[in-house]
């Protein structure tokens, strides 16, 4: 039976299989899931022995663990290392999802008119890596595995991948492998398929400014003590000017300037402005001055508050100065900004900007490097001629606006640059309610994954 039989045959197993994953809340972030987390990676190592790997196991870290699987059918043949993570963001806001977000059900949307499966962790990354999971069975079933293949599957990437540099450093030989797959970024769409060739870096902190030893009645006070929410605002305000420039001094010394030539081919990906405001359901976009959307998400490094929080919120009214407020900000990074770097520059330079009449404490949670990739290796070729198979359409290379650490960690590590073969959209809302991934984005990427194999073998034996 030939791959694309198999799959066929297999079409409900396959989907029920990642909905059973779905259902398991492997949130990292939170504590209170560290038993589904653990649960999760337990899942992953049994699909990989079902799925025919002579070895799968879990590896323990300091964090979560990494499961690892492989199959060699002959140490002559190229080797395929597949990189993925099972643990999830946060759920939060529950009442936003239209679902339960660990209860999957498969919904129509005007982009995936065949259906797309809604829950936490669909498409970013357990729809995605899964994907690999079952071009390996279906290869493995016909007889028509092509390569020698390794999984690395993580359950801390939501969190900063703490552990994984240590893994990786530590297992170079057991993960050696002459091409790496990472299924977790976006194409363009079903009719346009692209290849990521860029990501951007990440800095997140956070922020804490005090006023007051303790809660202050707003009358008696007000006006003559400092409100650190109020200073706050005004800090982060102060963070970038009226072009949406970052005002941290040295943010953009290592910031490199595209040409015009490059940024020309970089703004030829199709893109439709007001088709993009419209699925946003916004009156017009908004960013850096002298920048394309394209641009400001693919090239140019940002700064962003993703939660704010301080005094009371609850029913009613309480006139109160708070004490305390807080913020978590991230930053987008580009190719030459070092992470630890920016987020001291940006913590001297929070500081710096604090009125006497409160005191400040700047965390640095976590970061991640920037990376550009070769669009021109064996493995960006195998990768453009599977999916020109299975899509009927050549691949376009774009930059995408997300962070996967791992990915500059590879190229240092292991010498290996690795290909962003993701198959999910910008619309499947990733990291907010409703998330989701498209039924036939998830069976295109199991059978493109199979064709990569094939072509990678072809190219490589050339």
């Amino acid at each position: 039976m030939a791959v694309s039989d198999f799959i066929t045959t297999n079409k409900d197993r396959f989907l029920n299989e990642l909905i059973d994953l779905l259902k398991i809340p492997s949130v990292s972030a939170d504590p209170k899931f560290k038993d589904d987390v653990f649960r999760a990676a337990d899942f992953v190592k049994e699909s990989l022995v079902k799925a025919g790997a002579d070895v799968a196991e879990i590896c323990q870290t300091a964090g979560y663990p990494i499961v690892y699987g492989e199959k060699i059918i002959d140490p002559s043949l190229p080797t395929v290392l597949v990189y993925g993570h099972y643990d999830v963001q946060p759920a939060d806001p529950f009442e936003l999802w239209d679902s339960p977000p660990f209860e999957p059900v498969i919904k129509k949307t005007k982009e995936h008119p065949g259906g797309a499966i809604f829950a936490r962790g669909s498409a970013d990354d357990k729809g995605q890596f899964y994907m690999h999971v079952k071009a390996f069975e279906a290869m493995m079933a016909s007889g028509e595995l092509a390569c020698n293949v390794k999984f690395m599957i993580e359950g801390e990437e939501e969190v900063g991948s703490d552990n994984l540099d240590k893994f990786v450093i530590e297992n170079k030989e057991k993960l050696a492998a002459d091409v790496i797959l990472i299924s977790d970024t976006h194409m363009i769409s079903m009719q346009d398929p692209s290849i990521t060739v860029g990501l951007r870096g990440m800095s997140y902190m956070e922020v804490e400014v005090t006023g007051a030893n303790r809660d202050l009645h707003s009358g008696t006070y007000g006006g003559a003590v400092a409100n650190p929410i109020n200073v706050l605002c005004k800090m982060i305000a102060s963070l970038k000017d009226e072009n949406e420039h970052i005002t941290i001094p040295g943010f953009y010394d290592k910031v490199a300037e595209l040409s015009a030539e490059q940024r020309g081919r970089l703004n030829e990906a199709p893109f439709d402005l007001n088709e993009y405001k419209e699925k946003l359901n916004i009156a017009d976009v908004h960013g850096e001055k002298g920048y394309t959307t394209i641009e400001r998400v693919g090239i140019r490094p940002t700064l962003d508050v993703n939660g704010i929080w301080g005094g009371y919120i609850g029913e009613g009214a309480k006139t109160v100065l708070p004490s305390k407020a807080s913020a978590k900000i991230s930053m987008r990074l580009v190719p030459d900004q070092e992470w630890h770097e920016i987020s001291k520059l940006f913590e001297n330079h929070f500081k710096s900007i604090a009125p006497d009449s409160v005191t400040v404490k700047v965390k640095t949670h976590h970061g991640g490097a920037a990376a550009v990739v070769s669009d021109s290796s064996l493995g960006y070729q195998a990768a453009e001629k599977a999916m020109e198979e299975t899509f009927g359409k050549r691949p376009i290379p774009t930059r995408e606006g997300g962070s996967i650490p791992i990915v500059a960690l590879f190229q240092k590590e292991l010498g290996t640059d690795p290909i962003l073969f993701g198959f999910g959209l910008d619309t499947d809302a990733l990291h907010s309610p409703n998330e989701h991934y498209g039924v036939a984005n998830y069976f295109i990427g199991i059978e493109t994954i199979a064709a990569f194999f094939k072509h990678f073998r072809t190219l490589s034996a050339q």
